[in-house]
This record gives structure tokens, C-alpha cells and sequence, in this order.
């Protein structure tokens, strides 16, 4: 195992078991997601509101592609989200999808985000 899949690894370990106080470690203090600048404040708060809407949201790695200093990954979802997710009427039902999402680390860091979640599969579960 590469130390850049370790890394990654433990960051998707941190994710899932809500260790906010460690998210620093792995995120950039300027970091981007889709294009828009959050920072480590920013991003956190968007991890955190993800697990307060999903509250059974586990990060489950199907595919990891490394080439340095970028991760692409396809990331699954076997959840129930309160209310509505995406601006789609979930309101707790059982829901499964994907995540495609590429990574740009700087300094053992994430610095850049791009995630697609596969809307479309929700949709048809619904």
C-alpha cells in the first residue's frame, strides 16, 4: 500500500467515524470543493451537515485509482437520509448510490475536491 492510499484510507476512516478534531490532518486549510473555496471550516461544516441529514452515512471505498499527487474513487452508500437529500424526497427511506470523486493532495493534504453523486439512482429509488 502506497503512502498516499494509506493517507486516504485513514481520511475516509477519520470521515466515517466523525472524528472532527482529526479532519484537519487530512484537509488543506484552503481546500476546494467542485470548484468553490471552503477551507477546513467550510468543509467541515459540510461533512457535518452531510452526517446530521444521513445519520446512518457510512463512506464505503468500492474502487481506488492513485496516481500521485491525485486519487480518483468511487464511493457507495447503503443509507436512509431524514427529509430530503439533493432536493429529492427521501424522508428516511433506503437509499443506495454512488460517489465519483477525484482528489488533488498538496503536502499529504487534500487540497482539491470533485465529486458527481449519482442522482439518477436515487431518483429511480424513489
Amino acid at each position: 500500500m502506497s503512502d498516499l492510499e494509506a493517507r486516504y484510507r485513514a481520511y475516509i476512516d477519520c470521515l466515517n467515524r466523525q472524528d472532527w478534531a482529526e479532519l484537519g490532518s487530512f484537509v488543506d486549510a484552503e481546500a476546494t470543493h467542485n470548484g468553490r473555496r471552503l477551507g477546513l471550516a467550510g468543509y467541515r461544516q459540510m461533512l457535518e451537515r452531510d452526517h446530521r441529514d444521513i445519520p446512518d452515512l457510512v463512506f464505503r471505498i468500492d474502487l481506488l485509482l492513485i496516481d500521485p499527487p491525485m486519487i480518483g474513487a468511487r464511493l457507495s452508500f447503503d443509507c436512509h437520509p431524514a427529509g430530503s437529500f439533493l432536493g429529492l424526497p427521501v424522508n428516511g427511506r433506503r437509499v443506495a448510490f454512488t460517489e465519483n470523486v477525484f482528489y488533488r493532495f498538496a503536502d499529504g493534504r487534500i487540497a482539491e475536491v470533485w465529486s458527481v453523486i449519482d442522482r439518477a439512482a436515487i431518483e429511480a429509488q424513489l
